[in-house]
């Protein structure tokens, strides 16, 4: 059984920073991407960072700048340093993994069960 555990979270000032970590787990060989995606109350989930293994991050326009998106392949985690956050940053961020080749299975996608992040002006 494949699982994605989010940690970090909570509530933050303007300008102030974050760090959210994802740790895979269940047997697993290999994650093709990981990603850090976002749903603000009333909108639609939209992709905030995410990074392939081996390959380049990719960023929102609106957090370029801002926010890092690191991986640990050897431990199956991703985490998001989020600097200098606005209050427009507040969402429900939800940890995403795709591609994931497991001892029995492969995988196309799987979310976390997400984490608040509230910014404060």
């Amino acid at each position: 059984q494949v699982q994605l555990v989010e940690s970090g979270g909570g509530l933050v000032q303007t300008g102030g920073s974050m760090r959210l970590s994802c740790a895979a787990s269940g047997s697993i060989f290999s994650i093709h991407t990981m990603a850090w995606y976002r749903q603000a109350p009333g909108k639609q989930r939209e992709l905030v960072a995410s990074i392939p293994s081996g390959g380049s991050p990719n960023y929102a326009d609106s957090v370029k700048g801002r926010f890092t998106i690191s991986r640990d392949n050897a431990k199956n985690t991703v985490t998001l340093q989020m600097n200098s956050l606005k209050p427009e940053d507040t969402a429900v961020y939800f940890c995403n993994a795709a591609g994931i080749q497991t001892t029995w299975r492969f995988i196309d996608n799987y979310w976390g069960q997400g984490t608040q992040v509230t910014v404060s002006s």
